[in-house]
């Protein structure tokens, strides 16, 4: 394990990747920082919606506008009741039959990119995420929402700027609060939120079969979603949920080239495919950290947890804890079960699993098909997203010979 993890050059923060396991599930920082490892007790969290608000925003900024604004529409921040209602509006837009439709147009933007990348090519090599974990999640979610493809570029250009501001976050550190809170530092581009305020205010004018039109005309109990909540909604799904989903694709690649008995197996069985991407997601977790804030004085494994404090779930740490998970630290795509958390758990279980699970599968079986060798190469070791929250490739470059 330490060898994988020095080979692809991870943070030594994410100590689990390193093979090693936490002192204890939960622990105080010196800066008061509450750090939860245990699988248990980040399960506790996500069950005690009372105790442990996901409305991080609110609570480092104060209660004002700003972070009211911030918040409408925001599945990840939002709390019960107003949490219940809005995942009930969205459901109903964003459902499953909706998300099963898309995969014959998924699977034609992936080969048209995989095609542009070949008439790129001028040599054995081929940089997967700019040629399709990247583009491939953005250009469906974009097409979706009903937002041009041709303006990928300005997404690129806006993700990059938000994963700067997100780098730099250390929890910890000697920033502010404010700049420990990940969902904030996500917002720092007022330029593609008023993009997509552009593109509300043409729907409830000109309706259209997209997304965004649906989000503006859905109502529960005759009350819909404001300007500013289709807004912020569009943009966690257009944001978080394309780098989620590039995240995931580079990381099963580097997981099944760091396993060639298993990389085998899944070229003569391409039903593999699901399995590989759900332990991708224990083993090599996309998402490796949240936030909560303790929105009362409470206790997780013998620890007091004071109202008020930051509260950082460490969801890689708790992919690995081997009161729940035998082998932990063993790569095994037919584990089952596998009750990885990096979708999150109950309430607050991510409403683009679906489609992540679809464009994983996909994406990598049409590589397999295309490429009879796929492997890293040494001299061009990968690069990784600067942020602690997450693990995933910005770069990485691979061998097709």
């Amino acid at each position: 394990m330490t060898e994988l993890a020095d080979r692809w050059g991870l943070n030594p923060l994410h100590f689990w990747m390193w093979g090693r396991s936490p002192e204890h599930p939960v622990k105080i920082d010196e800066n008061g920082v509450v750090h939860m490892y245990g699988y248990d007790e980040i399960v506790g969290v996500y069950s005690s919606p009372k105790e442990y608000s996901a409305n991080v925003s609110a609570a480092l900024m104060g209660d004002s506008a700003a972070a009211d604004a911030f918040n409408q529409g925001t599945l990840l921040q939002a709390d019960p009741p107003g949490h219940t209602k809005l995942r009930r509006l969205i459901s109903g837009v964003f459902t499953p039959r909706m998300v099963a439709e898309l995969e014959p147009r998924i699977v034609e933007i992936t080969k048209g990119l995989l095609d542009e990348a070949e008439e790129r090519a001028t040599g054995n090599q081929l940089e997967l995420v700019d040629a399709l974990t990247y583009p491939m999640p953005v250009m469906v979610i974009a097409e979706m929402l009903g937002v041009p493809q041709s303006d990928r570029g300005l997404f690129k250009q806006w993700v990059d700027q938000m994963i700067a501001a997100a780098g730099d976050i250390s929890v910890g550190g000697e920033e502010s609060a404010e700049d420990a809170d990940v969902a904030a530092a996500l917002r720092h581009v007022p330029e593609f939120l008023a993009y997509l305020q552009q593109h509300v205010d043409e729907r409830r004018s000109k309706p259209r079969e997209d997304l965004l039109t649906k989000l503006v005309q859905a109502e529960v109990d005759g009350e819909g979603l404001s300007d500013a909540a289709v807004v912020n909604f569009a943009n966690e799904l257009l944001i978080i949920g394309h780098t989620t989903t590039s995240a995931l694709l580079g990381n099963m690649l580097l997981c099944l080239d760091a396993h060639p008995e298993h990389f085998a197996r899944l070229r003569e069985n391409p039903e593999m495919v699901s399995g590989v991407a759900e332990e991708t997601l224990r083993f090599l977790s996309p998402i490796a950290g949240s936030y909560r804030i303790a929105a009362a004085d409470t206790e997780a494994a013998g620890v007091k947890v004071p109202k008020g404090s930051l509260v950082s779930l460490w969801l890689g740490a708790a992919n690995r804890d081997e009161r729940r998970f035998e082998r932990p630290h063993e790569f095994d795509p037919y584990r089952d079960p596998n009750p990885h958390l990096d979708f999150g758990r109950g309430m607050k279980f991510c409403i683009g699993a679906p489609l992540a699970r679809l464009e994983a599968r996909i994406a990598i079986n049409a590589l397999l098909e295309r490429y009879p060798v796929l492997r890293t190469d040494p001299a061009n070791p990968p690069e990784f997203l600067p942020v602690e929250q997450a693990i995933g490739a910005t770069k990485l470059l691979l061998r097709t010979d």
